[in-house]
């Protein structure tokens, strides 16, 4: 099977890197969160204020960083990286420790995390096209997009488990080791790779910074990709807390039951993320990522009808499903189209600016939802978004594009 074949050492090197990562990402999820309500008894203003502020902050901080890694040799950017999202989450249960934790330091903490993450995946982003094959890119990112699943269904429970067993830090260390081990990782990768030149100044200037934007903005099909992903992601992860509301306060489940009907379902973004390239190879990218991108959007609307019960379990984990396994098709296909339609000279610029507008607008549609549900209630305003979602394929892009014909020089030197 083409899914199957080898992509190399330096390949292997890197995804096992972001397997560690993402398997401490998910064995940690939601950690600072928990430790602001455990250790420091933060009230639910607080909570909700350190998840808007990393996300926010770390996208504004982040903004400036797209053109600072496009002209810089993209590993040690990683690495660079991954060691700072090392220290600041070590910093947390050192702290805590010394006795010295306290909420300001999680909303640094959550900042410098976000801001690395976003300059982090545009380096990767931009190495991954100069490592592999162009033909191998969609196979590629469908295992890492099945990486991410499986640390999703793992990660979670042994996370929680953990805590209960040896304390509410315990997951943050695991975390903060798995950004060292993922920088070793992608030092053991080895190779040369240049410097990527410039043909002005090398003073960062405006227009670098909206480089990313105007790349995306002014290309056909990337468009209205763009502002599909952004409505599609905002909408589903504003409904997040008023599903939570929802299902554990008016409904009564149980934390556990809450648990599995949103950790089960995640086996469908690996299923997806399987069947991405041999659905590719039969029916081609633009089909595929078409028909995938419609069929996500239909599922949320029916979350505003489950009732409580075992019935409202299985409508939930019904549901979650098939959302996911559309997500999981349509993930690896989307970064597969982006990089083969962006040149290697913009890559890290794209990916960043991608990245800051989706922090932006989750960020503004969580709290436009939550004012929603506090005028209407939790279901009516799952509803609105579940019916908005439905009108989402409409900025689908309907003519398929062939990639754009951009220097391979970056392949070469690093083959």
């Amino acid at each position: 099977m083409a899914g199957r074949r080898a992509l190399g050492r330096r390949f292997g090197w890197l995804w096992a890197a972001y397997a560690v990562s993402a398997y401490g990402t998910g064995f940690g999820f939601g950690a600072l969160p928990l430790i602001a309500i455990l250790v420091l008894h933060s009230g639910p203003t607080e909570v909700a204020a350190l998840a808007a502020t990393g996300r926010v902050v770390g996208a504004v901080v982040a903004v400036p960083l797209g053109p600072w890694v496009e002209f810089r040799r993209k590993r040690p950017v990683m690495v660079a990286m991954d060691l700072v999202r090392f220290a600041a989450m070590l910093s947390v249960p050192v702290a805590f420790a010394l006795g010295l934790l306290g909420f300001v330091q999680l909303l640094v903490v959550s900042v410098v995390v976000a801001a690395a993450g976003i300059a982090f995946r545009a380096a990767s982003g931009a190495y991954l096209k100069a490592l592999v094959e162009p033909e191998d890119l969609l196979v590629a990112n469908g295992r890492f997009e099945s990486t991410t699943w499986t640390a999703t269904v793992v990660g979670p429970p042994l996370g929680g488990a953990a805590i209960g067993m040896f304390g509410p830090v315990t997951t943050v260390v695991a975390d903060a080791l798995s950004y060292l081990l993922s920088a070793l990782g992608i030092r053991a990768i080895g190779g040369t790779e240049p410097r990527p030149a410039r043909k002005d100044a090398p003073r960062l200037r405006v227009g670098d910074l909206l480089e990313g934007w105007r790349h995306i903005l002014v290309h056909p099909a990337l468009r209205p990709l763009f502002v599909n992903t952004l409505v599609v992601n905002g909408l589903i992860m504003a409904t997040e807390p008023l599903l939570a509301v929802l299902l554990l306060g008016r409904l009564g489940f149980t934390p556990w039951e809450y648990g599995l009907a949103f950790a089960l379902p995640c086996v469908g973004g690996l299923i997806g993320a399987r069947l991405a390239q041999p659905l590719v190879a039969r029916f081609g990218q633009h089909r595929v990522m078409l028909g995938s991108g419609v069929l996500r959007a239909c599922w949320p609307l029916g979350l505003a009808f489950v009732q409580p019960g075992v019935p409202g379990i299985v409508l939930i984990i019904v549901l979650q499903l098939g959302l996911v396994t559309c997500i999981g098709v349509f993930n690896p296909v989307l970064a597969t189209y982006r990089l083969d339609h962006t040149d290697p000279d913009r890559i890290a610029r794209t990916l960043s600016a991608w990245a800051v507008s989706s922090s932006f607008v989750i960020a503004a549609l969580t709290a436009l939802w939550g004012l929603l549900a506090a005028l209407t209630g939790p279901r009516t305003a799952i509803a609105a978004a579940g019916a908005l979602l439905l009108a989402t394929p409409l900025l689908l892009p309907r003519r398929e594009r062939a990639p754009r014909e951009g220097a391979r020089e970056q392949a070469a030197s690093l083959s």
